[in-house]
């Protein structure tokens, strides 16, 4: 193999995993969207300097890697507290605080975990996501 050849797939293996387990960022109307589509929609509400949120997303981001029927089949977006903390949508669903981990199917919220960081917990919160998929 050629140098070149084996430093581009070299890169292009090392970015699969951060692409596989991208989430949408949110922005108003993107939620309305997809459960008008008729998608599971996870949210995660949090920030990137809270230390609850980044082991929530240590765990989230491990669950997908453990299971990719996660990623394919549920609609996970991330909601910036410090940005969006006032916004109808955080107001609607009456979100306390950052993070906030909420399923939503329809117009049905089907789960929250509200600064849970256990890994337990959120494989339940996330089975419940895959179940109202339909997988």
């Amino acid at each position: 193999m050629h140098r070149r050849s084996f430093i581009a797939l070299s890169a292009a293996a090392l970015a699969l995993p951060a692409v596989a387990s991208a989430t949408v960022h949110y922005t108003p109307g993107l939620v309305k969207k997809h459960l008008a589509a008729g998608d599971t929609v996870f949210l995660v509400f949090g920030t990137e300097w809270c230390t609850t949120c980044a082991a929530q997303d240590r765990t989230i981001n491990a669950l997908k890697a453990a299971n990719p029927d996660y990623e394919t089949n549920v609609t996970f977006i991330h909601v910036d507290y410090d940005e969006f903390g006032q916004a109808a949508l955080t107001r609607d669903l009456k979100i306390p605080r950052r993070s906030t981990l909420v399923v939503l199917k329809g117009d049905q919220e089907l789960g929250r975990i509200v600064a849970g960081t256990s890994k337990s917990q959120i494989k339940a919160l996330m089975d419940t996501a895959l179940t109202a998929t339909g997988v």
